[in-house]
């Protein structure tokens, strides 16, 4: 793992005991292929889902409170957290109470991605995008395809993300993949039977 991945995860690590939670460390920086995406379904105080990008060796990570929407009306709000290793783009299970994001964690959707950022008819790397606060990424996932946009709004304390869903030939407002399909792509568990596993005595 290059000395830059180290560096991004240092606050991921600080929150963690790693004898007691069973997150990962975060070993590696690569894949083994093209960039991927990730969303989590997390049962922790309030449940909420957390959108994942692999940007430069780790996960960069927003919480969405209301989850993913495919409708391009909707603007849903995105507070961004702590980057993440990439192994935790497979992590699923429970987090003990007592520690950081103390609840139940599943692989609600993940997939490739492709950043499709541009300013002038230009690319726009995705550290740049995040950077300038505008990002537009094509997803290919199992449940959430197609534009995606984070846009960053406000600014000192009242900095926000929105997470908006473009208009394309995947754009569906009467789809709600958030209540319809809710077990993860791994697994094809609930978060509660997964929760229910994980305190099992």
């Amino acid at each position: 793992m290059g000395k830059k991945s180290k560096k991004a995860l240092e606050k991921y690590r600080k929150k963690r005991d790693f004898r007691k939670t069973p997150e990962p460390q975060g070993k590696t920086s690569k894949n083994g292929g093209g960039p991927v995406f990730v969303i989590q379904k997390h049962l922790a105080q309030n449940l909420h889902y957390d959108f994942r990008l692999e940007v430069g060796g780790v996960l960069k990570s927003w919480a969405i409170p209301k989850g993913p929407s495919t409708d391009p009306g909707e603007k849903r709000l995105a507070v961004p957290t702590e980057d993440h290793p990439l192994d935790y783009a497979y992590f699923e299970g429970v987090i003990p109470e007592g520690h950081y994001g103390a609840g139940t964690v599943i692989v609600w959707d993940r997939g490739p991605y492709e950043n499709i950022t541009e300013q002038d008819g230009q690319e726009v790397s995705i550290e740049k995008a995040i950077e300038k606060g505008h990002v537009s990424v094509w997803l290919k996932g199992q449940k959430i395809k197609g534009g995606y946009a984070l846009i960053r709004t406000g600014s000192g304390d009242d900095i926000r993300w929105l997470f908006i869903k473009m208009k394309d030939g995947e754009a569906d407002a009467r789809r709600n993949p958030v209540s319809t399909e809710p077990e993860s792509v791994l697994t094809g568990k609930t978060i509660e039977e997964v929760g229910k596993e994980g305190t099992a005595e």
